[in-house]
C-alpha cells in the first residue's frame, strides 16, 4: 500500500481525490497540508487522514509520506515539484504541470537527475471512454482520421477556486484549466502529435485578464485537424468526437466520470453501435497506477515528458492568443523511464 500526502489539500482533492482514493486497491492518503493548521486538522479529522501540516517541506519530509501529490495552484507546481524530489519522494504532480514549458523541464531534469518518479495527474486517460476510442480509432474503425474535435466548458463564475483569474496563479484561464485535458486527450486517442496550434479567445468583466472562453486549432504530424473549444461561461459539456474518411465516432460529455457515457459509431448519417460505459474509476486507476510505478511493477503512462509536451502546446497556444498567428509547437527532450 502507498501511502499519498497531498500537498495542498483543497476542493480538488474534496471533490474529486477522496472518492478516488476510497476506490483504489493500493493506495491510501496518509497525510495533507493546507497553508492554516487549524484547517488542515480538520480536514484531516473530517477525512481520517492521519497527519496534518501547514508546511509543505514538513509532508515532504515525513516517513509517513511514501509519495507526494501536489495540488496547489498552478504557479506553486514548479517549487513543491522540485522540494518533493529534494526528499526523493515520487511526486504525481496535477495539471497544468507548470506556469510554462521551461519550468517542466526544470522539474523533469531534476526527477531525472535524482532517479525520482515524476508523474503527471491527466485523469481522463484512465477512463473507460478515453481508452475505447482510442482503441477504436487504431483498429482502423474509422478509416483514416481527419478531424478530431475535444470540448471542455463549466460554469466558472464565482468559482470556488478564486484563483484561477488570476494570471499569477493559473497562468492562464480555460485553455490552461481544462484546455489541457482535451489537448492531452486528443494526443493520447490519436497517438500523434500536435506540430502546430491557432488560438482565439475572449474575456469579459469577470475572467479579469485571462480569457473565458477560447478555440484551439491544432495540426497533428499526421495531417489530422484538432479543434479544442474551452470555456468557462457555458453549462458543464465533455463532448469528443472522431471524424475518418469510413465513419464518425462520437461521445457526449465523453470526460464525465459522474455519469455513463453512450460511445456511438455513425456511417452514413445514422448511429450504427452504440457502447455504454462508465468513468467511475478513472481516479482511482491514476492513483493505483502510480502506486504500481512507484513498487516498480509498472511504468506510469503520463510521465514528466508528457506534461511538457502539453505545455508546449499550451505555450504555443497563448502566443497564438497575442500573435493571432499560427505558432509551432517544441517537441519536448525525453528522458528515460525513470523520470
Amino acid at each position: 500500500m502507498v501511502r499519498f500526502g497531498i500537498l495542498g489539500f483543497g476542493l480538488h482533492a474534496v471533490r474529486r481525490l477522496m472518492p478516488g482514493f476510497a476506490l483504489a486497491k493500493r493506495s491510501r492518503v496518509s497525510a495533507l497540508s493546507r497553508r492554516n493548521m487549524e484547517a488542515a486538522r480538520e480536514s484531516a479529522r473530517q477525512y481520517e487522514i492521519p497527519l496534518a501540516f501547514d508546511s509543505a517541506e514538513n509532508l515532504c519530509r515525513s516517513p509517513e509520506v511514501d509519495a507526494v501529490f501536489v495540488t496547489t495552484p498552478n504557479a506553486l507546481h514548479l517549487q513543491d515539484v522540485l522540494l518533493a524530489i529534494s526528499y526523493g519522494k515520487p511526486v504525481l504532480c496535477e495539471k497544468p504541470m507548470a506556469m510554462n514549458a521551461q519550468e517542466c523541464r526544470q522539474m523533469v531534469e531534476a526527477a531525472h537527475t535524482a532517479k525520482v518518479l515524476l508523474g503527471i495527474a491527466q485523469v481522463f486517460r484512465f477512463e473507460d471512454s478515453t481508452a475505447r476510442l482510442r482503441e477504436r480509432i487504431a483498429s482502423g474503425q474509422v478509416g483514416k482520421v481527419v478531424f478530431a474535435r475535444s470540448e471542455f466548458c463549466f460554469p466558472g463564475r464565482g468559482h470556488a477556486r478564486t484563483w484561477i483569474t488570476d494570471p499569477e496563479l493559473s497562468g492562464g484561464g480555460p485553455i490552461g484549466d481544462v484546455g489541457v485535458h482535451c489537448v492531452d486527450t486528443l494526443r493520447y486517442i490519436l497517438q500523434d502529435e500536435v506540430v502546430a496550434v491557432s488560438a482565439r479567445g475572449t474575456a469579459d468583466e469577470a475572467s479579469g485578464q485571462v480569457e473565458a472562453a477560447a478555440v484551439l486549432s491544432l495540426e497533428f504530424s499526421r495531417g489530422t485537424l484538432g479543434t479544442v473549444l474551452v470555456s468557462t461561461r457555458a453549462e458543464y459539456r465533455t463532448p469528443i468526437e472522431i471524424v475518418g474518411q469510413e465513419g464518425v465516432l462520437r461521445a457526449d460529455d465523453a470526460l464525465n466520470v459522474e455519469r455513463p457515457i453512450h460511445l456511438d459509431l455513425k456511417r452514413d448519417g445514422a448511429v450504427v453501435e452504440t457502447e455504454q460505459l462508465s468513468n467511475k474509476f478513472a481516479y482511482a486507476r491514476q492513483v493505483d497506477a502510480f502506486a504500481a510505478a512507484v513498487e516498480g511493477e509498472s511504468v506510469f503512462p503520463v510521465s514528466g515528458e508528457e506534461g511538457w509536451q502539453n505545455q508546449e502546446i499550451l505555450d504555443a497556444a497563448y502566443r497564438s492568443l497575442k500573435s493571432r498567428k499560427t505558432e509551432s509547437v517544441p517537441l519536448a527532450r525525453r528522458q528515460d523511464s525513470s523520470s
